[in-house]
């Protein structure tokens, strides 16, 4: 199969100008992000971040779902946080791994180090998402001139909502009730199924999205609250 190039897509809701942010997800073939400015949307696709916001241009704000300043000797409190906003959903937040374990060859070898860190197990779905963690934490090593925040999507539909949805984000009802969040907050996306990309991948980059342009207006909020002049370790929403 052929690398996805890193601007395969073009939809988009209109011009995209004025105050501009980025919201970036995971995806099969690497990440997508909705690029949002002045009401208007463009859905990009890369197989690196680095490709993704370089692809994005010039942005004011970048929110990603993944985490940002791994912890060394302890587990973070951003994630008992965000678990405290999403009852009922807070499995769908996975402990960030200890920084020791992107160095791991293996699940056995990231394990052992994640228990020796931070005293828990790591899941096999935080191993599996271990290479976009080192993607970002090697992105940020290189100190993009950017501000760059992690955001989680379950969160941010909380926040919007009021309240956390109860109905899984792949199943009709929680497509449907995600959408209608969006647009209700001015964000209108074309959000469809495509190669390595799937339709709740583009509303969770969306969702981030929306935290993004909070943040460049100093509305959003961080789990937790303090120190606020510091983008992390922390998710934001």
């Amino acid at each position: 199969m052929a690398p996805l190039s890193t601007r395969p897509l073009t939809e988009s809701t209109g011009r995209i100008r004025h105050m501009v942010v980025l919201g970036v997800d995971g995806c099969r073939h690497g990440w997508v992000g909705v690029l949002w400015g002045d009401g208007a949307t463009e859905v990009l696709v890369a197989p690196t971040i680095a490709d993704l916001v370089a692809a994005a241009g010039d942005v004011e704000a970048v929110a990603i779902d993944i985490p940002i300043e791994l912890p060394s000797d302890a587990p973070r409190t951003a994630e008992k946080l965000a678990r405290g906003r999403l009852p009922g959903r807070a499995s769908t937040v996975f402990n960030a791994p200890a920084l020791t374990v992107l160095d791991q060859p293996d699940y056995h070898a990231a394990n052992a180090a994640n228990r020796a860190a931070l005293g828990l197990g790591l899941s096999k779905q935080t191993w599996y998402l271990v290479p976009k963690i080192r993607d970002v934490h090697e992105w940020l090593a290189t100190r993009p001139a950017v501000r760059v925040v992690e955001a989680h999507p379950e969160v941010c539909f909380a926040a919007m909502n009021g309240g956390v949805l109860v109905d899984g984000k792949t199943t009709p009802a929680g497509e449907a009730h995600r959408r209608r969040l969006l647009a209700d907050h001015g964000l209108d996306v074309v959000a469809k199924p495509r190669r390595g990309v799937a339709v709740d991948d583009v509303l969770d980059a969306a969702a981030t999205a929306w935290t993004a342009r909070r943040l460049v207006r100093g509305e959003a909020e961080r789990l937790p609250p303090e120190p606020r002049d510091q983008p992390s370790p922390a998710i934001w929403c």
